[in-house]
Protein backbone atom coordinates (compact mmCIF):
# COMPACT_ATOMS: atom_id res chain seq x y z
CA UNK A 1 0.00 0.00 0.00
CA UNK A 2 1.19 3.36 -1.30
CA UNK A 3 0.82 6.64 0.80
CA UNK A 4 0.47 9.59 -1.26
CA UNK A 5 0.65 13.20 -0.42
CA UNK A 6 -2.21 14.02 1.13
CA UNK A 7 -2.14 11.49 3.90
CA UNK A 8 1.02 12.55 4.83
CA UNK A 9 -0.11 15.92 4.77
CA UNK A 10 -3.34 15.49 6.79
CA UNK A 11 -0.84 13.31 9.61
CA UNK A 12 1.09 16.97 10.02
CA UNK A 13 -2.25 19.05 9.94
CA UNK A 14 -3.17 16.93 12.80
CA UNK A 15 0.50 16.52 14.19
CA UNK A 16 1.15 20.50 13.90
CA UNK A 17 -2.75 21.43 15.04
CA UNK A 18 -2.52 19.15 18.65
CA UNK A 19 1.35 20.75 19.68
CA UNK A 20 -0.15 24.31 18.91
CA UNK A 21 -2.95 23.56 20.74
CA UNK A 22 -1.09 22.28 23.66
CA UNK A 23 1.42 25.18 23.60
CA UNK A 24 -1.57 27.43 23.63
CA UNK A 25 -2.74 25.57 27.16
CA UNK A 26 -6.44 24.54 25.80
CA UNK A 27 -7.89 21.55 27.15
CA UNK A 28 -8.84 19.65 24.58
CA UNK A 29 -6.21 20.39 22.09
CA UNK A 30 -7.68 17.14 19.89
CA UNK A 31 -10.71 19.66 18.50
CA UNK A 32 -8.23 21.42 16.64
CA UNK A 33 -6.74 17.69 15.52
CA UNK A 34 -10.14 16.99 14.49
CA UNK A 35 -10.81 20.55 12.50
CA UNK A 36 -7.38 20.39 10.37
CA UNK A 37 -8.24 16.89 9.95
CA UNK A 38 -11.62 18.55 8.33
CA UNK A 39 -10.06 21.50 6.42
CA UNK A 40 -6.97 19.86 4.43
CA UNK A 41 -7.15 20.19 0.53
CA UNK A 42 -5.52 18.24 -2.30
CA UNK A 43 -3.49 21.35 -3.68
CA UNK A 44 -2.38 24.42 -3.16
CA UNK A 45 -4.92 26.38 -4.83
CA UNK A 46 -8.46 24.82 -3.70
CA UNK A 47 -6.47 25.65 0.42
CA UNK A 48 -6.01 29.50 -0.77
CA UNK A 49 -9.60 29.24 -1.98
CA UNK A 50 -10.92 27.87 1.02
CA UNK A 51 -9.51 29.38 4.01
CA UNK A 52 -11.67 32.44 3.92
CA UNK A 53 -15.11 30.30 3.03
CA UNK A 54 -13.52 27.91 6.14
CA UNK A 55 -13.31 30.70 8.31
CA UNK A 56 -17.07 32.05 7.20
CA UNK A 57 -18.18 29.04 7.71
CA UNK A 58 -16.94 28.64 11.60
CA UNK A 59 -18.27 32.33 12.43
CA UNK A 60 -21.77 31.51 10.83
CA UNK A 61 -21.84 28.09 13.12
CA UNK A 62 -20.39 29.85 16.49
CA UNK A 63 -22.81 32.69 16.51
CA UNK A 64 -25.80 30.37 15.16
CA UNK A 65 -24.55 28.13 18.08
CA UNK A 66 -24.37 30.95 20.66
CA UNK A 67 -27.75 32.50 20.17
CA UNK A 68 -29.20 28.71 20.36
CA UNK A 69 -27.95 28.18 23.69
CA UNK A 70 -28.65 31.23 25.06
CA UNK A 71 -32.09 31.34 23.73
CA UNK A 72 -33.60 27.79 23.81
CA UNK A 73 -31.03 25.82 26.03
CA UNK A 74 -28.77 22.97 24.81
CA UNK A 75 -31.48 20.12 24.39
CA UNK A 76 -30.53 17.94 21.43
CA UNK A 77 -33.44 18.84 19.05
CA UNK A 78 -31.75 22.57 19.84
CA UNK A 79 -28.61 20.62 18.24
CA UNK A 80 -30.58 19.51 15.50
CA UNK A 81 -32.03 22.52 14.47
CA UNK A 82 -28.79 24.32 13.93
CA UNK A 83 -27.42 21.79 11.91
CA UNK A 84 -30.52 21.92 9.90
CA UNK A 85 -30.03 25.91 9.34
CA UNK A 86 -26.08 25.39 8.53
CA UNK A 87 -26.80 22.67 6.08
CA UNK A 88 -29.40 24.43 4.53
CA UNK A 89 -27.19 28.18 4.27
CA UNK A 90 -24.51 26.58 3.04
CA UNK A 91 -26.32 24.26 0.20
CA UNK A 92 -28.09 27.79 -0.48
CA UNK A 93 -24.43 29.35 -0.84
CA UNK A 94 -23.69 26.43 -3.01
CA UNK A 95 -20.75 25.71 -0.40
CA UNK A 96 -21.41 22.21 0.20
CA UNK A 97 -17.88 20.94 0.57
CA UNK A 98 -17.26 22.82 3.80
CA UNK A 99 -20.74 21.51 5.22
CA UNK A 100 -18.64 19.03 7.67
CA UNK A 101 -16.11 21.37 9.31
CA UNK A 102 -19.26 24.12 9.88
CA UNK A 103 -21.52 21.07 11.62
CA UNK A 104 -18.44 20.19 13.77
CA UNK A 105 -17.93 23.88 14.63
CA UNK A 106 -21.32 23.81 16.19
CA UNK A 107 -21.98 20.92 17.65
CA UNK A 108 -18.60 21.24 19.98
CA UNK A 109 -20.01 24.35 21.20
CA UNK A 110 -23.64 23.07 21.83
CA UNK A 111 -22.37 19.89 23.07
CA UNK A 112 -21.57 20.43 26.80
CA UNK A 113 -21.69 23.81 27.81
CA UNK A 114 -20.17 24.93 31.06
CA UNK A 115 -22.01 27.73 33.51
CA UNK A 116 -19.37 30.35 31.98
CA UNK A 117 -20.64 29.67 28.32
CA UNK A 118 -19.13 32.44 26.63
CA UNK A 119 -16.05 31.71 27.72
CA UNK A 120 -16.49 27.90 26.70
CA UNK A 121 -17.56 29.02 22.97
CA UNK A 122 -14.80 31.14 22.83
CA UNK A 123 -12.59 28.57 23.70
CA UNK A 124 -13.97 25.76 21.34
CA UNK A 125 -14.04 28.32 18.40
CA UNK A 126 -10.52 29.26 18.52
CA UNK A 127 -9.39 25.27 18.82
CA UNK A 128 -11.56 25.08 15.52
CA UNK A 129 -9.67 28.00 14.06
CA UNK A 130 -6.33 26.53 15.44
CA UNK A 131 -7.01 23.09 13.36
CA UNK A 132 -7.95 25.33 10.18
CA UNK A 133 -5.00 27.25 10.05
CA UNK A 134 -2.80 24.36 10.77
CA UNK A 135 -4.15 22.35 8.01
CA UNK A 136 -3.54 25.82 5.93
CA UNK A 137 -0.09 26.16 7.10
CA UNK A 138 0.79 22.54 5.80
CA UNK A 139 -1.21 23.03 3.27
CA UNK A 140 0.83 26.21 1.69
CA UNK A 141 4.51 24.88 2.94
CA UNK A 142 4.68 20.88 2.69
CA UNK A 143 4.77 18.91 -0.21
CA UNK A 144 3.77 20.16 -3.12
CA UNK A 145 1.21 17.91 -5.09
CA UNK A 146 2.95 16.50 -8.44
CA UNK A 147 0.13 16.92 -10.45
CA UNK A 148 1.46 16.64 -13.40
CA UNK A 149 3.63 13.77 -12.89
CA UNK A 150 0.01 11.93 -11.74
CA UNK A 151 -1.50 12.78 -14.12
CA UNK A 152 0.83 11.87 -16.80
CA UNK A 153 0.64 8.37 -15.38
CA UNK A 154 -2.86 8.02 -15.02
CA UNK A 155 -3.44 8.92 -18.64
CA UNK A 156 -1.28 6.62 -19.90
CA UNK A 157 -2.32 3.50 -18.00
CA UNK A 158 -6.16 4.12 -18.95
CA UNK A 159 -4.58 4.40 -22.39
CA UNK A 160 -2.51 1.25 -21.97
CA UNK A 161 -5.89 -0.71 -21.10
CA UNK A 162 -8.38 0.51 -23.36
CA UNK A 163 -5.87 0.34 -25.96
CA UNK A 164 -5.16 -2.94 -25.19
CA UNK A 165 -8.99 -4.32 -25.27
CA UNK A 166 -9.12 -2.52 -28.62
CA UNK A 167 -6.30 -4.72 -30.27
CA UNK A 168 -7.87 -7.99 -28.48
CA UNK A 169 -11.20 -6.83 -29.98
CA UNK A 170 -9.97 -6.52 -33.54
CA UNK A 171 -8.14 -9.98 -33.20
CA UNK A 172 -11.21 -12.06 -31.76
CA UNK A 173 -9.71 -12.74 -28.58
CA UNK A 174 -11.14 -11.38 -25.70
CA UNK A 175 -12.61 -13.08 -23.13
CA UNK A 176 -16.01 -11.51 -22.43
CA UNK A 177 -16.26 -12.04 -18.69
CA UNK A 178 -12.60 -10.56 -18.09
CA UNK A 179 -13.60 -7.10 -20.11
CA UNK A 180 -16.75 -6.60 -18.76
CA UNK A 181 -15.68 -6.47 -15.24
CA UNK A 182 -12.37 -4.20 -17.26
CA UNK A 183 -14.92 -1.87 -18.87
CA UNK A 184 -16.13 -0.49 -14.97
CA UNK A 185 -12.54 -0.28 -14.24
CA UNK A 186 -11.83 2.10 -17.47
CA UNK A 187 -15.01 4.12 -16.49
CA UNK A 188 -13.93 4.57 -13.03
CA UNK A 189 -10.30 5.40 -14.00
CA UNK A 190 -11.36 7.97 -17.01
CA UNK A 191 -13.70 10.08 -13.61
CA UNK A 192 -10.68 9.75 -11.48
CA UNK A 193 -8.71 11.51 -14.68
CA UNK A 194 -11.18 14.33 -14.90
CA UNK A 195 -11.04 14.80 -11.36
CA UNK A 196 -6.70 14.86 -11.18
CA UNK A 197 -7.39 17.36 -14.20
CA UNK A 198 -9.67 19.56 -12.57
CA UNK A 199 -6.73 19.60 -9.83
CA UNK A 200 -3.72 20.53 -12.03
CA UNK A 201 -5.98 23.27 -13.83
CA UNK A 202 -6.34 24.99 -10.77
CA UNK A 203 -2.58 24.56 -9.52
CA UNK A 204 -1.08 28.42 -9.83
CA UNK A 205 2.42 29.39 -9.88
CA UNK A 206 3.79 32.66 -8.30
CA UNK A 207 6.20 33.22 -11.39
CA UNK A 208 3.96 34.60 -14.24
CA UNK A 209 6.45 32.65 -17.07
CA UNK A 210 6.06 29.72 -15.39
CA UNK A 211 2.55 30.11 -15.30
CA UNK A 212 2.46 30.42 -18.94
CA UNK A 213 4.40 27.00 -19.86
CA UNK A 214 1.74 25.26 -17.27
CA UNK A 215 -0.98 26.48 -19.05
CA UNK A 216 -0.05 25.43 -21.88
CA UNK A 217 0.81 21.85 -20.69
CA UNK A 218 -2.94 22.32 -19.50
CA UNK A 219 -4.43 22.31 -23.12
CA UNK A 220 -1.69 19.58 -23.57
CA UNK A 221 -3.71 17.35 -21.08
CA UNK A 222 -6.95 18.26 -21.89
CA UNK A 223 -6.66 17.08 -25.36
CA UNK A 224 -4.93 13.91 -24.01
CA UNK A 225 -7.54 13.15 -22.45
CA UNK A 226 -9.86 14.42 -25.29
CA UNK A 227 -8.35 11.24 -27.18
CA UNK A 228 -7.97 8.73 -24.41
CA UNK A 229 -12.24 8.98 -24.48
CA UNK A 230 -12.02 8.96 -28.16
CA UNK A 231 -10.35 5.74 -28.05
CA UNK A 232 -12.95 4.52 -24.96
CA UNK A 233 -15.37 5.43 -27.52
CA UNK A 234 -14.32 2.96 -30.39
CA UNK A 235 -13.47 0.45 -27.61
CA UNK A 236 -17.46 0.78 -26.36
CA UNK A 237 -18.63 0.62 -30.03
CA UNK A 238 -16.77 -2.12 -31.11
CA UNK A 239 -17.67 -4.32 -28.38
CA UNK A 240 -21.39 -3.61 -28.77
CA UNK A 241 -21.43 -4.44 -32.76
CA UNK A 242 -18.48 -7.13 -31.91
CA UNK A 243 -21.05 -9.54 -33.89
CA UNK A 244 -21.51 -7.24 -37.07
CA UNK A 245 -17.57 -6.38 -37.06
CA UNK A 246 -16.92 -10.46 -36.30
CA UNK A 247 -18.70 -10.97 -39.84
CA UNK A 248 -17.35 -7.90 -42.29
CA UNK A 249 -16.06 -8.87 -45.60
CA UNK A 250 -12.47 -9.60 -45.13
CA UNK A 251 -10.89 -6.86 -46.94
CA UNK A 252 -12.54 -4.37 -44.76
CA UNK A 253 -12.02 -6.62 -41.65
CA UNK A 254 -8.16 -6.14 -42.40
CA UNK A 255 -8.42 -2.57 -43.04
CA UNK A 256 -10.22 -1.53 -39.98
CA UNK A 257 -7.39 -3.18 -38.25
CA UNK A 258 -4.61 -2.25 -39.69
CA UNK A 259 -5.96 1.25 -39.30
CA UNK A 260 -6.71 0.90 -35.73
CA UNK A 261 -3.51 -0.89 -35.00
CA UNK A 262 -1.42 1.85 -37.06
CA UNK A 263 -3.75 4.85 -34.38
CA UNK A 264 -3.01 2.93 -31.23
CA UNK A 265 0.18 2.64 -31.85
CA UNK A 266 0.64 6.14 -32.87
CA UNK A 267 -1.28 7.44 -29.66
CA UNK A 268 0.94 5.49 -28.02
CA UNK A 269 4.52 7.00 -29.53
CA UNK A 270 2.81 10.58 -29.07
CA UNK A 271 2.76 9.83 -25.65
CA UNK A 272 6.15 8.85 -25.07
CA UNK A 273 6.90 11.83 -27.34
CA UNK A 274 5.74 14.09 -24.78
CA UNK A 275 7.81 12.62 -21.64
CA UNK A 276 10.98 12.79 -23.84
CA UNK A 277 11.33 9.10 -24.79
CA UNK A 278 10.88 9.26 -28.43
CA UNK A 279 12.43 11.84 -31.01
CA UNK A 280 9.88 13.91 -32.52
CA UNK A 281 11.61 13.53 -36.20
CA UNK A 282 10.79 9.92 -35.71
CA UNK A 283 7.07 10.35 -36.30
CA UNK A 284 7.05 11.61 -39.65
CA UNK A 285 6.04 8.56 -41.09
CA UNK A 286 3.17 8.19 -39.17
CA UNK A 287 1.44 10.98 -40.30
CA UNK A 288 0.90 9.98 -44.06
CA UNK A 289 0.81 6.24 -43.22
CA UNK A 290 -2.16 7.07 -41.10
CA UNK A 291 -3.69 9.61 -44.04
CA UNK A 292 -3.79 7.13 -46.26
CA UNK A 293 -5.35 4.70 -44.36
CA UNK A 294 -7.94 6.94 -43.63
CA UNK A 295 -8.67 7.34 -46.98
CA UNK A 296 -8.69 3.78 -47.73
CA UNK A 297 -10.71 2.70 -45.20
CA UNK A 298 -13.48 5.13 -46.93
CA UNK A 299 -12.92 4.08 -50.34
CA UNK A 300 -12.85 0.21 -49.43
CA UNK A 301 -16.33 1.03 -47.67
CA UNK A 302 -17.83 3.18 -50.22
CA UNK A 303 -17.05 0.76 -52.74
CA UNK A 304 -18.52 -2.07 -51.11
CA UNK A 305 -21.65 -0.07 -50.71
CA UNK A 306 -22.13 -0.28 -54.10
CA UNK A 307 -22.25 -3.79 -54.34
CA UNK A 308 -25.78 -6.08 -54.33
CA UNK A 309 -24.52 -7.77 -51.27
CA UNK A 310 -24.35 -5.11 -49.67
CA UNK A 311 -26.51 -4.97 -46.64
CA UNK A 312 -28.08 -1.76 -45.39
CA UNK A 313 -29.63 -2.77 -42.27
CA UNK A 314 -26.58 -4.62 -40.82
CA UNK A 315 -24.22 -2.16 -42.11
CA UNK A 316 -26.24 1.03 -40.39
CA UNK A 317 -24.74 -0.19 -37.23
CA UNK A 318 -20.97 -0.28 -38.77
CA UNK A 319 -21.13 3.51 -39.37
CA UNK A 320 -20.82 4.95 -36.31
CA UNK A 321 -17.57 2.66 -35.99
CA UNK A 322 -15.90 4.33 -38.72
CA UNK A 323 -17.12 8.13 -37.99
CA UNK A 324 -15.28 6.93 -34.58
CA UNK A 325 -11.91 6.16 -36.07
CA UNK A 326 -11.77 9.15 -38.29
CA UNK A 327 -12.57 11.39 -35.41
CA UNK A 328 -9.97 9.46 -33.38
CA UNK A 329 -7.26 10.04 -35.91
CA UNK A 330 -8.22 13.70 -35.98
CA UNK A 331 -7.40 13.70 -32.08
CA UNK A 332 -4.59 12.11 -32.49
CA UNK A 333 -3.11 14.29 -35.34
CA UNK A 334 -3.97 17.61 -32.79
CA UNK A 335 -2.67 16.00 -29.80
CA UNK A 336 0.69 15.18 -32.03
CA UNK A 337 0.66 19.31 -33.32
CA UNK A 338 0.14 20.16 -29.92
CA UNK A 339 3.01 18.54 -28.55
CA UNK A 340 5.00 19.32 -31.65
CA UNK A 341 4.40 23.16 -30.77
CA UNK A 342 5.06 22.64 -27.31
CA UNK A 343 8.72 21.58 -27.89
CA UNK A 344 9.01 23.76 -30.58
CA UNK A 345 8.30 27.22 -29.09
CA UNK A 346 9.06 28.44 -26.14
CA UNK A 347 11.25 26.09 -25.33
CA UNK A 348 13.51 28.22 -22.63
CA UNK A 349 10.01 28.13 -20.59
CA UNK A 350 8.55 24.76 -21.35
CA UNK A 351 9.63 22.35 -19.11
CA UNK A 352 8.24 18.43 -18.57
CA UNK A 353 7.73 17.30 -15.24
CA UNK A 354 7.47 13.48 -15.71
CA UNK A 355 9.36 11.19 -13.74
CA UNK A 356 9.22 7.16 -14.55
CA UNK A 357 6.60 5.23 -12.67
CA UNK A 358 7.61 3.16 -9.40
CA UNK A 359 7.19 -0.42 -10.14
Amino acid sequence: MRLGARIFKTGLAVTLALYVGMWLQFSTPAFAALAAFLSVQPSVRKSIMSIWDQIQANVISALLAIVFVLTFGHEPFVVGVVVLLIIAIHIKWKKEGIIPLAVVTAILIMGSPTDDFSSFALDRFLLIMVGVFSAFIVNLIFLPPKHENLLYHKVTGTNEQILQWIRLILHHEIDHRTFKQDQQTIATQLGKLDTLFDLYKDERTINRKNEYARLRKVVLFRQMIIATKKAEDILVSLSKHDNVTHNLPEEIECQMRSQLDELTNYHDRILLKYAGKVRPQSMEEYHEEIAQGKRQLVDVFMSYQQKASFEYEAWMHFFPVIALVIEYSEELEHLDKLVDGFFTYHTEDNEVEVTDREI
